[in-house]
């Protein structure tokens, strides 16, 4: 009787093992497509993690990554007692929330106003145009913006010339800033981003639509009780990956737009990680402030993750 009782988990075990292989096999055009992806992620995503040891040290090149002095926390401290840190917290957060506020929802909005164009081609024309703006490099979209807001000749300050009103330097603008960083990245990514919303959408039954036809909903209640839930879940996976970038607010294009006269209100982290770092060579130093940075963004992830269970939703895991 002992014999049979220890032979049952191991028969159970093996036929496990035997399922599992199966399915490898089943599915292994799948896995093997999966490499290059795995391969990518190992070498450009975890094996640089490894470089995080120096925000520890006092990292010397000539010396290397493990002779190199350890100080502990010394350079967070000194980051924190920085008298950058609480301007570069707040321009950074600032623009952060704007993007938020104002990009984040844009695209649902876009996707939905999509979804209710009936004609094919006209909805895949409007499509491509509002598509087209992600593939313009932000080095182009800094020039079409000083065509547009500069003094000298730029289309904006003409306009405003000619209808008698004074010119506005809008590069240099403290004030401005924030409300150009945010309009160049509604203008350039919000058709992009309607891509997963409409995936979502595909799969929506018609049948809902038509029987909520019949029962006498409008447009409007179409949308609030069928295209809004179909979404649901794809608008909260998207808003807890977007809070582990809630600090990363994209260093190409605030560094093209960066000047002396608008630094104290566009110095944000990762300008500051470019400055201390590249040119001024302080490499343990800069990864802590960059340290910092994802730290922030995995603790919005987690505590996102567990608020969006909290409410019933399936979060990221």
């Amino acid at each position: 009787m002992p014999e049979l009782t220890s032979a049952r988990p191991q028969a159970v075990s093996r036929s496990v093992k035997r399922r599992r292989i199966s399915r490898l096999i089943k599915n292994r055009w799948l896995y093997i497509m999966a490499i290059p992806g795995m391969i990518y992620f190992l070498i450009f995503k975890y094996i640089p993690m490894w470089g995080l040891l120096i925000a520890f040290q006092d990292y010397q090149p000539t010396l290397g990554l493990l002779q190199s002095k350890w100080v502990g926390l010394r350079h967070f401290e000194r980051f924190f007692f920085d008298s950058s840190f609480l301007l570069l917290f707040k321009n950074t957060f600032l623009l952060a929330v704007y993007h938020l506020l104002f990009f984040f929802p844009l695209p649902i909005v876009l996707a939905l106003l999509l979804n209710e164009v009936r004609k094919e081609l006209f909805k895949r024309t409007i499509q491509t145009i509002v598509y087209i703006p992600h593939f313009v490099s932000w080095v182009v979209v800094a020039g079409i913006t000083y065509i547009f807001f500069t003094t000298e000749g730029g289309i904006v300050n003409e306009a405003l010339a000619a209808l008698g009103f004074e010119k506005v330097n809008f590069l240099i603008s403290n004030e401005w800033f924030r409300t150009i960083i945010v309009s160049q990245a509604i203008w350039k990514d919000t058709g992009w981003g309607t891509i997963i919303f409409l995936a979502a959408l595909a799969g929506v039954d018609r049948q809902l639509y038509e029987a909520a036809t019949i029962d006498g909903a409008g447009r409007f209640r179409q949308v609030w009780h069928i295209t809004l839930p179909a979404m649901r879940s794809v608008i909260v996976v998207l808003l807890i990956l977007r809070l582990g970038d809630f600090l990363d607010t994209g260093f190409e294009q605030i560094f093209l737009m960066l000047n002396a006269m608008n630094s104290e209100v566009g110095e944000v982290f990762d300008t500051y990680v470019y400055k201390t770092g590249i040119l001024r060579g302080q490499f343990s130093y800069s990864t802590a402030v960059g340290l910092f940075k994802s730290i922030v963004g995995f603790v919005l992830v987690v505590g996102a993750n567990r608020l969006a269970k909290n409410f019933g939703e399936s979060g990221l895991y």
